[in-house]
């Protein structure tokens, strides 16, 4: 019982005081399971949706613009946070655990609660942390201006707010309902924002007369207003800065893409040791490693974007700074956008034009994309336990063998598929991700790809799911 046990064992005397969510009791029905998903994602919009109370004002460049896809975030809401804190906990412990740095048996029931206890208490300190920082940095108008009573009010619903999303994603884990709360809060975050840059009322005045925001709406506006009927499709399709019907169209295809190489696999013929003749299958994806690649690489590159946006501002002049990234504002939103440096290299070329333009960039951001998945692919299976060695242990203590091989020769069997469908997965969905933003697919490539990796794994279970509960009627 090494050193390890007693870090975790500094948790225990929190445990009492962390909210916790009872595991289910008894076997929950489907239908249930689905009400209560839709409850908790019906409380996860609502807190999108409510402003933050005592805010001065959310003028100026949003730091954090590049993350809020992918963190399911809202400006100025309560909301604020998203799912940043149970992402970077888990994170963390995901690291800790892996590296052996925390000792974890799995199978003792009481370290897997410490262990949970320990990734929700770093979830709510996360939350505070950043709650704190984001008041201090003036996001919300200088401390000056917002008092300090109005400051601690915003740290508080933030906090709040924080610890609310990690009850509903532990709701959903402990058996309530289907899938993880992270996994639905980004998916429905994403789905929100290509729908609404489709079908948005609002419209904005750039110049050329009010035009619709929502790509198919500002169609019809378009066909219906306009005399030269040649042209006003052309605008549609084409319109800059703006969301087109191009875009539209882009998204659409790389959705079937993604659904279409979701089906690869490679299947591998395994039988059961003792009940004879029975077979069975182990399917190696060729998303082997899903959307953990996309995800771990985003949180890097946004990393990168706030740490570098906020040398720019102190510190412009320097030369090592501006190799980071040097930053000029937009003129239509009054966003930071990357113009040179680092930051700028590893941001996507916005159209096929900017590629033409800057070749370079653009070879420097595929080369830059298909390495850091291929990579964040491979140490991913090594941390979260599913490398091939891991999968040849599982499948020892179930007593399956392969057909035709000696025990032995179980892991080196796997280990012709497992890391090659680690690392190539990884790069097909850096390349997925490449061309959504090269074709200028609403809500970034690595948006769309996490919408429909996440929407596939619900339509699993929700397959897997009827099948048990129907199995027995013979439907």
């Amino acid at each position: 019982m090494g050193g390890g046990f007693r870090v975790l064992h500094l948790v225990k005397p929190f445990l009492s005081f962390l909210p916790e969510v009872q595991s289910a009791d008894r076997k929950i029905p489907f239908r249930e399971k689905v009400i209560y998903t839709v409850i908790s994602l019906f409380i996860f919009l609502v807190c999108s949706q409510l402003p933050l109370y005592g805010i001065h004002s959310t003028t100026g460049g949003d730091p954090f613009y590049w993350m809020r896809a992918i963190l399911a975030s809202s400006r100025g809401t309560v909301m604020e946070l998203g799912i940043t804190p149970i992402v970077t906990s888990g994170l963390v412990m995901q690291l800790l655990a892996g590296s052996k740095i925390i000792e974890v048996d799995n199978n003792v029931r009481e370290d897997r609660a410490l262990l949970n206890g320990a990734q929700k208490l770093l979830g709510i300190l996360i939350a505070v942390g950043e709650a704190v920082a984001y008041v201090l940095s003036g996001m919300y108008g200088s401390v000056g201006q917002l008092g300090v009573g109005n400051a601690i009010l915003i740290i508080l619903q933030l906090c709040f707010a924080g610890i609310i999303v990690i009850c509903l994603d532990e709701l959903l884990q402990k058996g309530y309902g289907l899938g993880s709360g992270i996994s639905l809060f980004i998916a429905t975050n994403i789905c929100e924002n290509i729908i609404w840059k489709a079908f948005s009322p609002t419209t904005i005045n750039s110049g050329r007369g009010a035009e619709f925001e929502g790509a198919v709406i500002a169609l019809f506006h378009l066909l219906i207003t306009r005399t030269d009927k040649v042209r006003a499709l052309r605008e549609a399709f084409y319109r800059q800065n703006l969301p087109n019907v191009t875009n539209l169209l882009a998204t659409i295809l790389i959705f079937l893409i993604v659904i279409y190489f979701q089906g690869f696999r490679v299947v591998l013929p395994v039988r059961s040791k003792n009940a004879r003749g029975q077979q069975g299958s182990y399917p190696i994806k060729l998303f082997y490693t899903s959307n953990m690649p996309i995800i771990l690489q985003s949180a890097l590159v946004s990393n990168l974007y706030f740490i570098s946006q906020l040398l720019y501002k102190k510190y412009g002049g320097n030369f090592l700074v501006n190799l980071l990234g040097i930053w000029k504002e937009s003129e239509y939103s009054g966003q930071s956008i990357p113009v040179g440096g680092l930051a700028y290299y590893v941001t996507a070329p916005s159209s096929l034009a900017d590629v033409a333009a800057n070749p370079f960039h653009a070879l420097f951001y595929i080369v830059f994309m298909l390495s850091a998945c291929a990579l964040f692919s491979k140490t991913w299976i090594e941390v979260s336990g599913s490398s091939a060695k891991d999968v040849a242990k599982q499948l020892k203590e179930q007593q399956m063998v392969m057909p035709g091989h000696r025990d032995s020769n179980l892991q080196k069997e796997l280990n012709r598929y497992i890391p090659t469908a680690a690392a190539f997965g990884g790069m097909c969905i850096g390349a997925l991700t490449v061309l959504a933003d090269f074709m200028g697919a609403i809500g970034s490539g690595t948006g769309i790809l996490l919408a429909v990796t996440i929407i596939y794994q619900y339509f699993e279970t929700f397959e897997k799911e009827k099948a048990s509960e129907l199995g027995f009627f013979g439907f």
